[in-house]
C-alpha cells in the first residue's frame, strides 16, 4: 500500500491539526488546498508554475476526462501524471458532482447514472464500478466513490433517498477497487440534516476507506449551515484518516473548516476568480477592472511573494485585463493560487505552534 496518513500536531484550543499524506507520487502536508485541474490542466497555468506556487496535489475530473480524451487513451499514454506532465499527487473526483450539476442531462438509477454528454449528446451509463475503472486507468493517487450529491433544498425524504444511493454505491465502489497503490475515499452525504449526516458516518466508515469526505456542501445552503454541519460531523470521522471538505471554498470557509478538524480542500474559486479579474489579498479583494487601479504602481499585494506581485503593478494588470490579453489570466491565476498556498502555509505554521485560535481571530478581524 503506497498511501498513508499520520497526524503530526493537534492544536491546543481548537480541533485543527497538521498531518502528512504519503502517496506514490510524493508527500503532502495538511491542511492542504488542491487546485482544480478539471480537464487535465489547471486553467491558465503550466505545471511548473503550479509547482512554483507551492501546490503539491491537484484535482482531476473523472467525468470530463472520461468523455474527452477518454480514460483508455490516457492509460495508453502513461496515465494522467505523464499525460499532463504533473509529477505530484492527483486526486480525482468520481463524476458525482456532475451528476448533480448537469441534472437536466441525467437520470439516476439504483445502480448508476445514465447521462447525456454535454459535448455531443451521446449517452453513457456511469456505475460505481465504472467510476473506479476510469480512475484506476487515470492513475489517480486518491480516488473518490461515486455518490449522489444531495441538492439543496431537499426534503428529509429526498435527502434520505439520496443518502441510501450514496451508501449503496460506496459499498460497490469498495468492492470494485483493484489497485492497492491507489487510495479510495468514502463520501458522507445527508443534505442539511444532522441526523442523516450522522447516519452516513455510521454506515460509510465501517466499509473501510482510506479517508473520508464531506460532500453536498457549498451547493447553495446558508454558509452558517455549512459551518454548523462541518463542526458537528468532522469529529465523528476517524481521527487517523484524512478528512476532505469537497468543493470548499473561500479563504474564510477554509479557516473555519480547519478549526473543525478538516484536512483537505478544493475549489475552482481562485482560478475562476482570476480569469474574471477578482484578486485575493490579505485585506480587500481587488476587482482589477476598476478605474481606481489605472495608475496604481503597487503590486496586487505587497506581502505576496508570487511572480506576479514581484514584477507587475496593478495598473499593468488592469491594462492587460481591459485589453483582453491572455497574459492577464495567467498572471492573475499565478497570484490567486499563490495566495491560497500562502494561506495554507500560514495555517499549518499556526497549528504547529499551537496558536491557531489566535491566527483565526486575527484572520477574521481583517476581513
Amino acid at each position: 500500500m503506497s498511501f498513508s496518513f499520520q497526524v503530526l500536531h493537534n492544536d491546543d484550543t481548537t480541533s485543527a491539526r497538521t498531518g502528512l499524506l504519503e502517496t506514490l507520487h510524493g508527500r503532502v502536508e495538511t491542511p492542504v488546498f488542491m487546485p482544480v485541474g478539471t480537464q487535465g490542466t489547471v486553467k491558465a497555468l503550466r505545471p511548473d508554475e503550479l509547482r512554483s506556487s507551492g501546490a503539491k496535489i491537484i484535482l482531476g475530473n473523472t467525468y470530463h476526462l472520461y468523455l474527452r480524451p477518454g480514460h483508455e487513451t490516457i492509460r495508453k499514454l502513461g496515465g494522467l501524471h505523464s499525460f499532463m506532465n504533473w509529477p505530484g499527487p492527483i486526486l480525482t473526483d468520481s463524476g458525482g458532482f456532475q451528476v448533480f450539476s448537469l441534472a437536466k442531462l441525467r437520470k439516476i438509477h439504483h445502480d448508476g447514472v445514465m447521462f447525456q454528454s454535454h459535448i455531443d449528446g451521446s449517452r453513457h451509463f456511469l456505475t460505481p464500478q465504472k467510476a473506479l475503472e476510469i480512475q484506476e486507468a487515470l492513475g489517480a493517487d486518491i480516488m473518490m466513490c461515486l455518490d449522489d450529491c444531495t441538492a439543496w433544498p431537499a426534503t428529509p425524504a429526498q435527502a434520505e433517498k439520496s443518502l441510501g444511493l450514496t451508501v449503496s454505491w460506496a459499498r460497490m465502489s469498495r468492492q470494485a477497487k483493484t489497485n492497492p497503490d491507489q487510495a479510495l475515499f468514502g463520501i458522507i452525504q445527508g443534505g442539511t440534516y444532522p441526523a442523516l449526516r450522522r447516519q452516513a458516518v455510521e454506515q460509510i466508515v465501517p466499509i473501510g476507506f482510506d479517508g473520508h469526505a464531506l460532500g453536498g456542501l457549498s451547493v447553495g445552503e446558508p454558509v452558517k449551515t455549512m459551518y454548523d454541519l462541518t463542526e458537528e460531523i468532522a469529529p465523528l470521522l476517524p481521527a487517523g484518516k484524512p478528512r476532505y471538505l469537497m468543493g470548499v471554498g473561500t479563504p474564510e470557509d477554509i479557516v473555519q473548516a480547519v478549526s473543525c478538524g478538516m484536512d483537505m480542500f478544493d475549489c475552482v474559486m481562485p482560478t475562476r476568480s482570476a480569469r474574471h479579474g477578482l484578486l485575493f489579498t490579505n485585506k480587500e479583494k481587488i476587482v482589477i477592472k476598476n478605474a481606481r487601479w489605472r495608475e496604481d504602481h503597487h503590486p496586487i499585494d505587497e506581502t505576496c511573494d508570487c511572480y506576479t506581485c514581484k514584477n507587475y503593478s496593478r495598473a499593468y494588470l488592469r491594462h492587460l485585463y481591459m485589453a483582453g490579453e491572455i497574459l492577464a489570466m495567467v498572471l492573475n491565476t499565478i497570484h490567486n493560487i499563490r495566495h491560497y498556498m500562502r494561506l495554507m502555509e500560514q495555517i499549518r505554521a499556526a497549528i504547529s505552534e499551537s496558536r491557531f485560535a489566535a491566527f483565526k481571530k486575527d484572520f477574521t478581524n481583517k476581513k
